[in-house]
């Protein structure tokens, strides 16, 4: 996951408010949230992909790849060592736009499913180790959304003026009003700006390799 349950009380989540089981439902429901809105995840999972080949030295994988443990085209093994084989994936680096494995020599041939690759996988960000770790901004979008879902109990109408402050622009009491700025993000991804914000630039570019 993302976030864990430590996370959610250090924000203030008390038993009361939610036990560790309702938290960790509620976390992994904000992962699958956060993974199909953005189109890829954001920890390392081992998994296979059936790509299709173009005839091109190169294809680019629906997620960045961490490591690559073997290639197949057609059924055929191919060396996957850095002597034969460039990849671009994670622990992302400045300037990541896109997955790609890229041959140093011959081609992927064409053919629909012809490339199967597996390995671990995941858009992860640098740490110091080889897996890298899930992105700041994603683990703090993982946790709002959790925050943003929780009704404490006998305290519906607050927590929904909670949950939905961001929609205000401006307020007026009797002795004074203020204007608040409009949300920074103009993407819909969550239906919070707040949230969308912080995930708008981890989203999958459209068009790469499906599984």
């Amino acid at each position: 996951m993302y976030a864990v349950v430590s996370d959610m009380r250090s924000e203030g989540i008390t038993e009361a408010l939610a036990s560790d089981e309702r938290l960790t439902a509620l976390l992994e429901e904000a992962c699958r949230v956060i993974d199909r809105v953005c189109g890829w995840y954001f920890e390392p999972r081992a998994d296979s992909y059936r790509l299709d080949g173009h005839g091109t030295p190169s294809i680019e994988p629906p997620v960045p790849p961490i490591r690559v443990d073997s290639i197949t085209v057609h059924g055929i093994s191919i060396p996957v060592d850095e002597n034969h084989l460039h990849v671009v994936g994670s622990p992302v680096q400045p300037g990541f736009n896109a997955p790609l494995l890229a041959l140093k020599t011959g081609i992927f041939p064409y053919g629909s499913g012809a490339v199967n690759v597996d390995g671990l996988w995941g858009y992860t960000e640098p740490d110091g180790t080889t897996t890298g770790r899930t992105p700041l901004n994603i683990r703090r979008a993982c946790m709002l959304l959790v925050l943003r879902w929780i009704t404490p109990a006998g305290d519906v109408e607050s927590s929904h003026d909670a949950r939905n402050r961001w929609r205000i622009i401006e307020e007026r009491t009797r002795d004074q009003s203020y204007k608040l700025d409009k949300p920074a993000s103009q993407i819909n991804l969550t239906g919070d700006p707040e949230i969308d914000a912080l995930l708008a630039d981890y989203r999958r570019p459209p068009g790469l390799g499906a599984a």
